[in-house]
This record gives C-alpha cells, structure tokens and sequence, in this order.
C-alpha cells in the first residue's frame, strides 16, 4: 500500500508543480483528508465496497464544490481505481514531498516549562544557519524532561534533558 500511494503522491506532486499550484493543492488535500477522518460517515462512504464509483463521485461532487479542478480529478481518479483507502498515505507523503521541495526541516524543541518565543526562534534560527534550510519551528512543554530541552531536528535528536543525564549517571553507576 505504501508503494501505491507514493505513486500517486508523486503524480499529483508533478502536476500540481507543473501547473504552479503545488501549496493550494496540498492544502485542499489536506483539507479533504481532515474533514475524512473527521467523519466516520464519509470513510464508510468513500472506502465501502457497496457503492458504486458513480455515486461515489457524485458524492465526491456534492461535498467538494471549490476544489481546484486538480484536486478533484485526483480524488475521482482515487475512486475510479478503488484506491481511496490509501488517501491518507498520499497525504502523508505528499507532505514530504512539498518538505523537500521547499526544503523545510521540521523542528521540534521540548523543553520542562515554557519557552519565550525568543528562545524558541533563536533555536531555530541556528539551525536554519548550520543546515542551510528553512526550519518549521514547534515547541511543546513536558514536565516529565524535569529540566534542560530535547530538540528533534528532522530524524535526529538532542536531548539535553535533566531526566536523560540522570539517567545516564544510573546507569554509570549501576556498572560500577
């Protein structure tokens, strides 16, 4: 499954890019991809076996009224080819393909309390400098980190957490 909806992430990608409507695109399928797994209505209506692909773009038409025509004609061809089920995973993976396009590196910094967004950015900002990428920037607050921060950069994390060098010095200890 993960084969085929790279395989259509990557078509809608290219011509989404061709036509320069590669952000509203995203959104929209985003957006169609929110509102389905909102509604347990829709997912039994769209995924089921036991209508037709003619009422299933018809209902398509009557729930999506200003899509961009790109989008649309994506969602109809999901639903001809019975590949609606995977429009979760060409979600997914056509996120990743606009990150890479616009070489945009996620960035999560964790931290004990509550950072001042001028701490938070200034983190991101030295990312951005040393990787040369623009950095989407988040930051969450877990009590249970104690002190210091955890920064997950991409796939890659810091942690230079409280609770991590604690439990560094257990274990040193514990060979001891």
């Amino acid at each position: 499954m993960e084969e085929i909806a790279a395989v259509y992430a990557r078509s809608l990608f290219e011509v989404a890019k061709e036509q320069d409507k590669l952000d509203l695109v995203r959104e929209q399928l985003g957006a169609f991809t929110d509102a389905l797994d909102e509604t347990r209505e829709l997912q039994v209506f769209f995924f089921s076996p036991y209508f037709s692909t003619q009422e299933k773009q018809d209902g398509l038409d009557r729930a999506v009224t200003d899509a961009d025509p790109v989008v649309v004609n994506f969602l109809k061809l999901l639903i001809e080819n019975h590949r609606m089920p995977v429009i979760f995973r060409v979600r997914r993976e056509l996120d990743r393909l606009w990150e890479e396009e616009n070489q945009l590196l996620p960035v999560r910094v964790t931290s004990a309390v509550e950072l001042d967004e001028g701490t938070v950015n200034q983190i991101g900002d030295r990312i951005a400098e040393q990787t040369g990428r623009k950095v989407d920037l988040s930051s969450q607050v877990d009590p249970d980190i104690l002190g210091g921060i955890v920064v997950r950069v991409g796939n890659s994390i810091l942690d230079a957490s409280i609770r991590n060098r604690l439990e560094s010095l257990r274990k040193q200890v514990a060979r001891a």
